[in-house]
């Protein structure tokens, strides 16, 4: 029998390069997406290719889609990266880095090429337990994903169905780091800062750096990204 295909959605982050690795261990052939979609910097579509290529992905392809247009969001705009955030504080209200409708527009993508691929399996590296507060990374939001797009396609209607799998949605960042150190991800590899240095360094202070530290720091994994001078990982 073909190996099956399933798309995966990879950002270069921690999250999506180990959701990457699940749907390599499960036994797919993985077809990875990423985005440049006028995001601050590219610095993580540089980790996306580097993720690609380690683990040894035959199809990677990078969408243009520029939603400065629309703006609205940090990444994407003019607003400020928050820095410094309590970590009691993370995830008590959906942040200025949101980017609105961003995991609709990409699974949209994904499920496209899913579909003209023949393939009904789509992972996303959602995570709703150390998360920002993202609307987009709810369990009850993929649910409803899944559900319109075997409504709205052919293979919906008249095939098996597709399958949105989530494999990190209930797992902390810790957990997630062991997931991915048993399965052979390189961390070093990935990009989780929404405002890098000048030099290339991870700023330290912003939300995803300051959930990736704590992450590390509950594994009991020795953090190998390189940070701005005054911070520790």
């Amino acid at each position: 029998m073909a190996t099956p295909s399933a798309v995966v959605l990879l950002s270069g982050g921690m999250d999506s390069a180990t959701a990457a690795a699940v749907a390599l261990d499960q036994g797919f052939e993985v077809c990875a997406l990423s985005f440049r979609y006028g995001q601050r910097h590219a610095a993580e579509l540089d980790a996306a290719k580097r993720v690609a290529e380690r683990l040894g992905l035959r199809r990677h392809v990078v969408l243009d889609i520029d939603l400065r247009a629309f703006g609205g969001s940090a990444l994407t705009g003019d607003l400020e990266v928050p820095k410094d955030t309590p970590l009691e504080r993370i995830g008590a209200t959906i942040p200025a880095t949101y980017v609105p409708a961003r995991n609709t527009i990409f699974l949209s993508f994904a499920l496209g090429w899913a579909e003209s691929l023949g393939a009904s399996d789509i992972f996303i590296g959602a995570n709703a337990l150390d998360y920002s507060g993202y609307p987009d990374c709810r369990p009850e939001y993929i649910e409803a994903f899944v559900r319109m797009a075997n409504l709205a396609t052919r293979a919906g209607v008249e095939g098996g169905g597709l399958r949105i799998h989530t494999p990190l949605i209930s797992l902390s960042k810790a957990e997630i780091i062991r997931l991915g150190n048993r399965l052979g991800v390189e961390y070093a590899l990935t990009w989780s800062c929404y405002d890098p240095t000048p030099e290339g360094t991870a700023c330290g202070r912003c939300e995803a750096c300051i959930l990736r530290r704590k992450g590390f720091r509950e594994a009991g994994v020795e953090d190998p990204t390189r940070y701005q001078t005054g911070v520790s990982a």
